[in-house]
């Protein structure tokens, strides 16, 4: 095992060999509870930055908050393409344990030793074999096991009153001090608010009784025309009013929510990444079918609202909530941007939670 400390964001580090990763696996395929994706497999011998170390991360399971991980880390550019998961188009972050990792300048020696002591190994055949398990409710649909539905299993209660986690959070330089100010005010704020939804009468209280930034949808969240948009094409974020129009009381458009985590992009002009048309349910691990719904290149969760978690999940976004951009108009904005600050916010790729989805 390396001397080293553990490495932080901006480290280098590189992947170890799939002989050796798959050498610390157990007969699931997974270490400390976190499986090993075969997708995972192709980035064997790549050198890459740390993203974040993902000493935390947010409960898409079961929803039961901030859950605590160790040893382990999100590397830059290394995202699930989900071929050996139906292909599933989450695009997720995935999660590397230390021990699948080893520093550049000292190669065969992981950076981590494990602490498991039920690692037998597993070969790449068992591995693909473990990522499918039949279906448990009767039906014929098959059922996926990946990262995103074992997270809850991988990881372990961690109560925000914990407050050394956002020292560290500094200290790692996942986040910076007048970020993590921001985001503990906010944490602050909202605790404030449950209080007063219990202990004032709802004439009085702030924001009736919602969580800071307010989020609530003012339409019906029915059916709205689609831009028909391609990967490429140049969007703007509509405003906020004009995106809560677009929800029902539930914040959902057709079952689609709209994370507060996506305000701070509202006004950010991007281009179409994607489609996204089929997931898996975190829940199930079933696919679920989607329509109307694309990622935008360079946006990702930054856990503003959630404890700055290092997630950083590609939010999905109907149509209805962006404006195509022609590239003239692109152009034009990008000029005016070295004469003036214009409204885009931070740019910073941070994490947090995916918007739930619901089957269209």
């Amino acid at each position: 095992m390396s001397s080293r400390a553990n490495p932080v964001r901006g480290d280098v580090v590189r992947v170890r060999s799939k002989e050796e990763i798959l050498a610390t696996l157990d007969a699931d395929g997974t270490l400390g509870s976190l499986p090993l994706m075969p997708e995972m497999l192709a980035f064997c011998g790549s050198t890459l930055q740390v993203a974040a170390r993902a000493d935390k991360t947010c409960d898409t399971v079961n929803w039961t908050g901030m859950r605590r991980m160790t040893n382990t880390v999100h590397l830059v550019g290394a995202r699930c393409d989900g071929s050996a998961h139906g292909g599933c188009q989450a695009g997720c972050n995935l999660y590397w344990r230390e021990e699948w990792l080893e520093w550049p300048d000292e190669p065969g020696t992981p950076i981590s030793r494990t602490s498991e002591t039920s690692a037998a190994g597993v070969t790449e055949d068992e591995l693909r074999a473990a990522t499918v398990q039949d279906g448990t409710d009767g039906s014929d649909q098959v059922s996926y096991r990946c990262q995103a539905t074992e997270s809850f299993k991988a990881s372990f209660p961690f109560p925000r009153h914990n407050y050394l986690q956002y020292v560290n959070e500094v200290r790692n330089k996942n986040t910076t001090s007048i970020a993590m100010l921001r985001s503990l005010s906010i944490l602050a704020l909202n605790h404030g608010l449950r209080l007063s939804a219990k202990l004032l009468p709802r004439r009085i209280r702030i924001g009736d009784g919602m969580k800071y930034p307010f989020v609530r949808g003012t339409g019906t969240g029915e059916r709205t025309p689609t831009l028909g948009l391609q990967p490429g094409d140049m969007v703007q974020v509509k405003s906020r009013d004009e995106i809560m129009a677009t929800l029902g009381p539930d914040n959902r458009n057709r079952g689609m929510w709209f994370d507060a985590e996506m305000l701070p992009f509202v006004g950010r002009q991007a281009r179409v990444q994607r489609h996204v048309r089929r997931i898996l349910d975190e829940q199930t691990g079933k696919m679920v079918k989607l329509s109307d719904c694309v990622v935008l290149e360079g946006i990702a969760c930054m856990g503003m609202y959630r404890g700055t978690c290092p997630r950083a999940i590609t939010p999905y976004w109907r149509e209805a909530w962006l404006t195509r951009v022609d590239d003239t108009d692109h152009v034009r904005v990008a000029s005016d941007a070295k004469k003036k600050w214009l409204p885009l916010r931070s740019r910073r790729t941070g994490t947090g939670d995916r918007p739930s989805v619901m089957a269209d």
